[in-house]
């Protein structure tokens, strides 16, 4: 930008000091003084390409491994934090609109100086000129304020709606399979391109925004440029300029288009950059799990929750009945230390106890957890070493022996699978692991009334001697259970076996026949099952 600058200043000098006086000497001088600069003007701009695609995709790759490495470190509470959806789009679009916004800050740092530099060189000219280029940019800068204030409120809203559409596409892709099945794909559909209209509306608003910065990002420069040279023809008609300072005035008016261009340009740029960035840190403010490093408990001991007053105890069989879903599972999340709790295990904080003796001994088998692509045997044996005749009697326990054999192979996230085979082999995998304490919200939430009959049956069986802790309103499950909690608005508000609390409490008696039905019904299949 200085090479730019300086280069209308050795023109002038050229013309008056050489070719006016029609001195050789000086003429070549200041003329071999425009070329070294031309030059060093070349090999700066493409030293500065170099410089600027260097911090880009260094700010990109860096701000990537950045979202990346707190997934990572986010594990398996990323998803009840924050969407798929959102998380490919900060990690595909923000990331790159940082980047970009990083580009402009050689060019916008060079245009700025450029700006000193000229001003200070038109005031050595004439300062009548050199107010007037000072005022221009300060009316530049009034007229695109509000184009880039609009532009940024636009940008906010596009990002928002387009991270919820990101949300809505992922959801969908992921259960394609079963609304073909279920005919919803339509619906769907339809919703789909409803909130597509809306992003593209928005990114129209915002589109309009940004054409109207760009035309005026070129236009105004030139009228400047206008405007400024017709100021200096007049003043060098007078003979208040020569006829190098005339050139020298046109060449300054000239190159102040291109850092003007430039800072236009950087603004809009960096407006999109902050948007982006906000949902990065937002995304990057997300807790972290602490590690913990305090002692375990030496057995089995009990899992407390304070704030509900939930209580599982090892070797029961405890159930969680809630009109709420989302409160139950609140709860089983603090149990098993998947976000900010206060819960004991034992006489300690769980939060406080080293995580590897948590995930080992207890298991939040989550109902939505990813398959992996392999053979049957894989997905359910997983980290474990187990051996056929084990994977066989989860395989059994969960009543997936429907799948078919060991070596069928199944797709990733189980595609080829219906929803009530995934929910099984989830089930089956939660099993054969063995944890110490089991917790399970809604087991059988996507199977038949003769399947849950079976799965209650062998889950109790399977479970015999071990803690479990399940989310549900069957009353199937329900009246197998050693203990059940009632929980109204997220606090336990009864306890004791299923049948006694139909007896005595009229809104859990409502919550399973509002659920079922009609808990006779219920209770004859529990029965059917025994």
């Amino acid at each position: 930008m200085l090479s730019l600058a300086v280069t209308p200043y050795l023109i002038s000098q050229a013309i008056d000091r050489g070719l006016r006086p029609r001195q050789v000497g000086p003429l070549v001088a200041w003329a071999g003084a425009i070329f070294v600069v031309g030059v060093a003007n070349a090999v700066l701009g493409i030293l500065r390409h170099r410089t600027m695609t260097k911090i880009r995709l260094d700010g990109a790759l860096r701000t990537a491994d950045a979202v990346m490495t707190h997934a990572v470190e986010l594990g398996a509470a990323l998803p009840r934090r924050i969407t798929a959806g959102e998380v490919v789009t900060i990690g595909i679009g923000d990331v790159w609109l940082v980047a970009r916004a990083l580009t402009v800050t050689g060019p916008g740092v060079g245009a700025i100086v450029a700006y000193a530099v000229v001003i200070t060189l038109l005031v050595q000219v004439s300062g009548m000129i050199a107010l007037v280029v000072a005022g221009g940019v300060a009316v530049l800068g009034v007229v695109l304020g509000p184009l880039l204030h609009r532009l940024n409120t636009a940008g906010g809203e596009y990002r928002e709606r387009q991270g919820r559409l990101a949300a809505r596409l992922v959801d969908v892709l992921g259960g394609l399979r079963i609304l073909n099945g279920l005919g919803g794909k339509e619906i769907h559909l339809r919703r789909y391109a409803a909130e597509s209209d809306a992003v593209r509306a928005e990114g129209y608003r915002m589109g309009g925004a940004l054409s109207w910065i760009t035309a005026l990002g070129d236009g105004l420069p030139v009228v400047f440029l206008g405007g400024v040279t017709w100021l200096a023809a007049r003043l060098t008609v007078r003979g208040d300029l020569t006829v190098g300072e005339l050139v020298a005035v046109y060449g300054y008016a000239a190159i102040l288009v291109v850092p003007t261009w430039m800072l236009i340009f950087s603004a809009g740029d960096v407006s999109r950059g902050v948007i982006a960035a906000r949902r990065i840190i937002a995304f990057l403010r997300l807790p972290v799990e602490e590690p913990g490093d305090g002692v375990a408990p030496g057995g089995p001991a009990v899992l407390r929750d304070p704030m509900s007053g939930v209580v599982a105890e090892p070797g029961r069989l405890t159930v969680l009945a809630s009109a709420r879903p989302e409160d139950a599972a609140a709860i089983i999340d603090r149990l098993g230390r998947y976000c900010e709790t206060a819960a004991t295990w034992g006489p300690y904080r769980i939060a406080e106890v080293a995580k590897p003796p948590v995930r080992e001994r207890i298991l939040v088998a989550d109902h939505e957890a990813d398959l992996f692509a392999g053979t049957l045997r894989d997905v359910v044996a997983g980290g474990t070493r187990a051996g056929d005749d084990a994977i066989r009697r989860a395989i059994t326990a969960a009543v997936a022996t429907d799948v078919a054999g060991l070596d069928h192979r199944i797709e990733r996230d189980g595609r080829n699978l219906s929803g009530g085979q995934r929910q099984r082999v989830r089930l089956a995998r939660a099993l054969l692991a063995d944890p110490e304490m089991l917790l399970a919200a809604e087991p059988t939430s996507a199977v038949d009334a003769h399947t849950e009959a079976a799965i209650a049956e062998r889950l109790t069986a399977a479970r015999a001697g071990r803690g479990t802790l399940l989310a549900t309103t069957s009353p199937v499950l329900l009246d197998r259970a050693d203990i059940v909690l009632y929980l109204v608005d997220g606090r336990v508000a009864a306890s004791g076996t299923h049948r006694a609390l139909l007896e005595r409490e009229p809104g859990y008696r409502d919550l399973v026949s509002r659920t079922f039905g009609a808990d006779d019904e219920a209770l004859t299949a529990a029965d059917e099952a025994r």
